[in-house]
């Protein structure tokens, strides 16, 4: 009977992701400081509901947490690029192939065209070459520099960062230090999106923490465009991830191995990268330096690294909703009536959502 209940969820789900978002509540640029976003607290034992702002997040916290954070850094993906002919090409890097480094994955606007040229390139700069056309709409692209070492360095020198789409206002300098974590690790740029929960962090806040006895715990999962991507498929379960790369440093493997804190995770993908990784076979665990996912999570699950989760607001028909929805109810189906409910909250309090939006802390 319980498996029958869980089916009949697990193919509801995907239509119930859906939710109605006023224009006005995407959020277009960040608070004008990071601590003065809003934050809605859940605890979820109690069901009890509150509203702060961000700053407060120190003296809302239980006691003595182990808080992980991905100190992933944000390159600029976006580069430019031309057609033989003339015509604009705009090219997103995803992430590299394996085992050459000049061949990525990548998305392509204008696609079709682009592919059917088959070449692209900026003059004095690169040479590009479609080689695949892949089901996902991303393209394996080879290129050729003339200058650089590798395309991260090119795409730091002549690129831009990759803001969402739905940001509908040109990039400014602004978006430079604010689409990155103030503990973002510069020697790490890997990701083309942000760890959106980390951005509301500051100094102050992590003195803060540090100073009331949490311990904090840097790991790195190097964001793509898999994250974010919709449910496409008729059937959840059908839906698959991409991967992403992750490390976890010696300090944060050995708190997750051998002692028992409870955990705060800032972010959805600090929830990926535990989770993942205690999933691991024990000789893997061990072992482990670095590795990629392609787990998705979904209700129901039981969380085997997380107890709380600092999160943002998220898209409609996304699996970070499956993920957050998980993580309120993890042995039931309901966490998506209660997701949804908070949404409503939210929305009816005119919080911002999205990657410069507010956050939500789940106790």
């Amino acid at each position: 009977m319980l498996v029958d209940v869980l089916f009949i969820y697990i193919q509801m789900l995907r239509q119930e992701l859906q939710f109605e978002l006023p224009e006005e509540r995407i959020a277009q640029s960040p608070a004008n400081k990071r601590d003065q976003s809003r934050l809605l607290v859940y605890n979820r034992a109690s069901g009890e509901l509150n509203h702060h702002q961000f700053s407060e997040l120190p003296s809302l916290l239980p006691p003595n947490l182990a808080i992980f954070r991905n100190n992933v850094s944000v390159f600029k993906a976006r580069i430019p690029g031309k057609r033989p002919g003339g015509g604009k090409v705009e090219c997103l890097l995803l992430r590299q192939c394996k085992l050459d480094s000049l061949k990525w994955r990548c998305l392509l606007k204008p696609g079709s065209k682009t592919a059917k040229t088959g070449i692209f390139a900026v003059e004095g700069e690169y040479e590009a070459r479609v080689m695949t056309s892949l089901p996902s709409g991303e393209y394996i692209v080879k290129f050729k520099l003339a200058k650089d070492s590798g395309l991260p360095q090119l795409a730091e020198r002549i690129g831009s960062l990759p803001l969402p789409h739905y940001i509908r206002r040109p990039l400014s300098k602004r978006d430079d230090e604010r689409y990155q974590t103030v503990y973002a690790n510069p020697d790490n740029r890997t990701a083309v999106a942000a760890p959106t929960a980390g951005l509301h962090f500051t100094t102050e806040i992590t003195k803060k923490l540090e100073q009331l006895g949490h311990c904090i715990y840097d790991l790195s999962l190097s964001v793509g465009l898999g994250t974010f991507r919709p449910i496409e498929s008729e059937k959840l379960e059908d839906h698959s991830m991409h991967a992403e790369e992750y490390a976890l440093p010696p300090r944060t493997k050995s708190i997750l191995r051998f002692q028992n804190s409870h955990r705060l995770a800032v972010g959805t993908t600090c929830v990926r990268a535990v989770e993942d990784y205690l999933l691991g076979p024990d000789e893997d665990i061990e072992n482990f330096t670095r590795g990629e996912t392609k787990l998705f999570i979904c209700p129901p699950y039981t969380f085997l690294g997380v107890d709380h989760l600092l999160t943002n607001f998220h898209l409609p028909g996304s699996t970070l909703l499956c993920l957050v929805s998980a993580f309120l109810d993890p042995q039931k189906t309901d966490g998506l009536r209660i997701l949804k409910e908070l949404y409503q909250e939210a929305v009816s309090k005119n919080y911002r959502f999205y990657s410069y939006g507010d956050a939500m802390l789940i106790l």
